[in-house]
């Protein structure tokens, strides 16, 4: 066998540099600012919280090098939650994202929150305001403001392939469906009865006994109309239902029905003599109908609560909790007057 001398071996090398040197580097991928920013404030667990040093999180600014730095740091804080549309948010935008430029980091980035997502479920199938901080009422089985109802809606397009998740389903789509379905279930099964007749949903349940559980002081356990409302309309894009989503369906649909609270309305006025500057009160509406976003666990009727967890009549709360939380609202409106028929033409048609 010959042997190759010095000469000819760095000639080789240096033949070998100079072409990899000719070639054209690969340009990198385009980006998107706000899903830069989503990639910055992902948390260890792989999801997003909704606040930034005490505010909402804004992915339109500019975090400078020491706010970098301090997110990059190993003890940064992981508050990463399902409220107020955190982390399912953020994993939508991502994909789509991930869709218009085919950067690589943003589909990762969307993984690892599907992955928090499916980590965070309990195994009746519920999902905690917060995973994987459990103190307080964080740990708590939470429909308030939509969270589970958003998680369950989430996962079942990405099984599906939907709204630009469909680069998630190859790795995902088989799990996803899975814990979509054990949330279906669950949900079902916390359709609250009282007096052996089923009613709506509560806000927040306690994860051990699925009973309606309190969460700030002014959320006693109670029947939640707006979250209802979301359940219902979560069961009624399901394309199969089965006889069990359907009687929760109508069920939930007569009750909402039966508790609207008819011929009134909700006024905001401007009231100089108040601590706020303004007020709410209700007003005779002839036609209107007008809904509590609580109901009582014992009579089912309106229920309105002061910071000590006291129940008060509406008139007889503080001014600044008149006026700062939403105690009523129209949100059964669309769904009984336009959607529900809709959907009984397709599923369930009324006799």
């Amino acid at each position: 066998m010959g042997t190759v001398t010095v000469p000819r071996l760095l000639l080789a090398l240096l033949l070998a540099a100079s072409a990899s040197a000719g070639a054209t580097p690969a340009a990198p991928p385009p980006t998107d600012p706000v899903a830069e920013n989503m990639l910055l404030l992902q948390t260890a667990s792989g999801g997003w919280s909704k606040h930034y040093h005490g505010k909402k999180v804004d992915y339109g600014r500019r975090y400078d090098e020491a706010e970098r730095a301090a997110l990059r740091g190993p003890g940064r804080r992981d508050d990463a939650t399902i409220d107020n549309k955190a982390t399912t948010g953020e994993i939508a935008y991502l994909a789509q994202a991930h869709a218009r430029t085919g950067n690589p980091a943003y589909l990762a980035a969307a993984g690892r929150g599907v992955e928090y997502l499916l980590r965070a479920q309990y195994p009746n199938g519920g999902w905690p305001q917060f995973y994987p901080d459990h103190s307080s009422y964080r740990h708590q089985i939470t429909l308030n403001d939509d969270a589970m109802v958003r998680v369950v809606t989430l996962l079942q397009d990405i099984a599906a392939g939907r709204d630009g998740l469909a680069a998630l389903a190859p790795a995902y789509g088989e799990r996803a469906a899975a814990a979509a379905r054990r949330g279906i279930d669950l949900l079902l099964a916390l359709q609250v009865q009282l007096d052996g007749t089923p009613t709506i949903w509560a806000a927040q349940y306690d994860e051990h006994t699925l009973q309606p559980a309190k969460a700030r002081a002014y959320e006693l356990p109670s029947l939640a109309v707006a979250e209802s409302v979301g359940v219902m309309r979560l069961l009624m894009r399901q394309p199969h239902p089965d006889a069990r989503t359907i009687a929760a369906i109508e069920s939930a649909a007569r009750w909402m029905d039966g508790h609207r609270l008819r011929d009134v309305a909700v006024e905001r006025i401007e009231a100089a003599g108040e601590e706020s500057g303004k007020d709410v009160r209700l007003v005779a509406a002839p036609g209107a109908s007008l809904w509590a976003r609580f109901y009582d666990l014992e009579r089912q009727q309106p229920l309105f609560v002061d910071r000590d967890s006291r129940p008060v009549a509406f008139a007889e709360l503080p001014n600044e909790r008149r006026v700062g939380y939403a105690w009523h609202g129209t949100w059964p409106e669309p769904v009984l007057a336009t959607e529900l028929p809709r959907w009984r033409q397709v599923h369930a048609p009324a006799p």
